[in-house]
Order: C-alpha cells, then structure tokens, then sequence
C-alpha cells in the first residue's frame, strides 16, 4: 500500500505558511546541488542552519569552496559551511565526477574565490552540535554520500533520537543506476556509509533515480529561466551548461536531470511523491552490485531471519508528480530574489 499520495491540489499557498523548518544541507556542489541550495535560501518553507560537505561531485575541499560561493550569492555569508569527510568510511580515494560538473565543481564558469571561511568545526561535529541544539527540530537534506551522516550517527548516540527526519537523494529503486547499471552515484560513493544511515532507526526519506530522472529541464526550459526575472538565473544557466552538455553527450537529449531540486522539493512539498515503507539495505561487499539498494516491500512473511529483518522501514518514494515539481522549481527559480532572514531572533 502507498504511504502518502501526491496532492492534486495547489501547491503554493503563500498566505498560510508554517514555522519554517531548520533545515542542514549535507552537500557536494555539484551544478544540480547548487541549484537545490539555492531554491533552499530562496524558500519560507525552511531556514537554513548550515551546509556541511562532502566529496562526490567534486572532491570535499571544492565542495566547500563551491559552499560558501553559493552562501555568498544568495546573500547569507553568515551561514555556517563546515567541512566533511575526504574519503569514504572504509577508506580509499572517492570517486569525483568531475566530468558530469566540471573541474570545479561548478561548470568551470571560473567564479573567484570566496571571501568567507568555513568553521572549525568538522561536519560530523557540526551535525550533531546543531541537532542537540534542537531536538526534534533539524532535518538533513543529503545530497552527496552519506559519509558525514554516518560518522554523526556513530559520534553521538542521541544523535538519531534527536533528528526530525533526514531525506536522502540516493538509490535506484526498480531502476538502472548512473555509477554502475546496478548502484547510483551517491550510494556508490559510500556504500557502508549509506547502509549505516538506512538502518539507524532514523524517519528517513528516500528519493532515488527512479524518480528524478523523471523530472527534466530541456534547453528551452534553461534559455526561459535565463531570461526570466530571478535574480540568481543567469548565474545558475552559467552553472548548468557544462551540466546540458554532458547530458546531450550521455544520452543524447537536449535535457538535464533535476535530481537535487527533485530531492528538495520532496523535503518540502512531499504530498507531490507517493512513498513506500520498507526495510532498505545496501551492498557492501566488492563486487558488481555494491552499492545496490535493495527493498524489502513487505510482501512476505519470512520464515527466517535475513539480513533485512528487525531493522526499521524508511519512506521510499516511488512516484512523482512531474508537472507540479517542474511548476515548483520554476515558480521558486524565476521570482524576484527576495532577502530572507534566515537566524530567528
């Protein structure tokens, strides 16, 4: 049975608006990352608490640069990026998918270094800092390996009571992968590091390939945001044409996939996805399915244990509502840039 079905109603209600929620973006920017950041600073649906970073996209050090670039364009230098983990649980060197974003991360539109400094404090540390400041408050939006959320679950043991819910970009549930045919980018990365996540007992939300690459921008859609009123369109068009490219070299298409605004917009409008619980577990072993996701549905009563059973089920999205995501990310992308405080006084 569906968990929660998409909304066939309006979406955008700007006069009745909830206490935004505290919101840490677990990130590795990325041209589709950067896009999610900055429809996140955009939005009143969430105040940003911070950015921590990971490899992936880029290695971590450009992750964090690329941070606190995308900070200071949207106008908060203020917010706190803190700097995560360099390779994955196990070890090795990452690997970077510098030819999906560029050298930089950031579509090789050579952007000047910042002028803000990340904390001293690392992402694990800032993590559960944040969220023992909070309790039941915080959520994560993870969009790069679950590396630095993995390493917080192990620092603090309260640190997945305190959590409000974390949403994950990552698998590729009933679908081919984009790192292997069996595994995606993200879990790929960090295999153990994800299976750590997916089984700490924490409300997590899944958004995987299965979903986002139903959710485009095709050349014309870039070329209509460019010229749109949205403060920061050019900017982000700048940032995806490097992005366009290599997905007309992949696949073929004029189109790119919005994964990481998909995955926020399941943060923050999930009556848009339909999702199933189930118990999710993650390949860990060397060999051509590591990094695979794989769901038990519920489907049968097992007569014996399996590496699936006693752990708690998580929310795995298995459907979209296309046109009103794409209307979403359209509407949040095109307005007038507007200043929002994001510390509460």
């Amino acid at each position: 049975m569906v968990e929660a079905a998409a909304s066939k109603g309006q979406i955008h209600n700007h006069n009745e608006q909830p206490r935004r929620e505290k919101l840490i973006i677990d990130t590795d920017p990325g041209v589709d990352d950067s896009v999610a950041i900055m429809m996140a600073f955009q939005s009143q649906a969430v105040q940003v608490l911070g950015l921590s970073t990971i490899f992936g996209n880029c290695t971590t050090e450009l992750a964090t640069r690329n941070a606190l670039i995308l900070c200071e364009k949207a106008g908060h230098p203020e917010i706190p990026v803190a700097e995560g983990s360099r390779e994955p649980l196990k070890g090795g060197k990452p690997h970077v998918a510098d030819y999906v974003h560029g050298s930089d991360g950031l579509g090789n539109i050579q952007l000047p270094d910042p002028t803000v400094k990340k904390v001293e404090q690392s992402a694990d540390e800032f993590l559960v800092d944040k969220v023992s400041q909070f309790p039941g408050e915080v959520s994560i939006l993870a969009l790069g390996p679950l590396t630095n959320i993995a390493l917080a679950i192990k620092r603090d043991p309260l640190f997945v009571k305190n959590l409000k819910r974390i949403v994950v970009l990552g698998g590729a549930f009933f679908a081919a992968g984009n790192a292997t045919p069996s595994a995606e980018a993200n879990i790929h990365n960090d295999p153990e590091a994800a299976d750590i996540v997916f089984t700490c007992g924490a409300d997590v939300y899944v958004v995987g390939l299965n979903i986002t690459m139903k959710v485009i921008f095709t050349d014309e859609d870039l070329l209509a945001l460019r010229n749109s009123k949205g403060k920061h369109a050019q900017f982000l068009c700048d940032v995806c044409q490097f992005y366009l490219d290599w997905h007309i070299k992949s696949y073929g298409v004029p189109v790119v996939f919005l994964h990481d605004p998909v995955s926020f917009a399941a943060l923050v409008h999930p009556e848009l996805f339909t999702f199933r619980k189930g118990v999710v577990r993650v390949e860990t072993t060397q060999g051509i399915c590591r990094g695979h996701t794989s769901m038990d549905m519920g489907l049968k009563k097992w007569h014996s244990e399996n590496p699936w059973t006693g752990h708690t089920p998580i929310s795995v999205a298995l459907s979209v509502d296309v046109p009103k995501v794409i209307e979403f990310v359209k509407e949040i992308l095109t307005k007038q840039w507007k200043k929002i405080t994001l510390i509460e006084q």
